[in-house]
């Protein structure tokens, strides 16, 4: 399946006056009659978009797994939904990741153990309160 947004040079929040100018333009007749066929309709396209976003998902998860398309199944409609692989190991790219997580843990903890402090605080002053009584 194509990227028709791609390949037509626009966003895909385009509005349709804007498809229309795009799908004019375009030399391919055979993506043009597809762009005519589903981002002019209502329907097609919103079927279309939720399709466009899970094949760019699927895309993106490839990409951080660091898996390609074997070397038979490479060119532009291959590669529409792909991002280029990662360069270096896998092993390097999770300990940065790891490394870049860090600091919010962290802060995570921190937030923790202040707010278990205060609801201790909170209990010890509440059953002082009811001692005192």
């Amino acid at each position: 399946m194509r990227d028709l947004y791609r390949r037509l040079g626009l966003e895909k929040s385009a509005r349709i006056t804007a498809i229309r100018e795009a799908i004019a333009r375009c030399d391919n007749q055979t993506l043009k009659a597809d762009a005519d066929a589903v981002l002019t309709v209502a329907a097609h396209r919103v079927e279309y978009d939720e399709l466009h976003d899970l094949l760019m998902d699927i895309g993106h998860l490839r990409v951080g797994l660091g898996l390609t398309h074997a070397p038979h199944w490479q060119g532009e409609t291959a590669s529409d939904f792909s991002l280029p692989p990662r360069q270096g190991s896998r092993q390097r790219q999770l300990s940065e990741k790891l490394e870049a997580l860090a600091p919010s843990r962290r802060r995570r903890h921190r937030r923790a153990a202040w707010l278990l402090g205060a609801l201790v605080l909170f209990i010890l002053g509440v059953i002082a309160g009811r001692l005192s009584v």
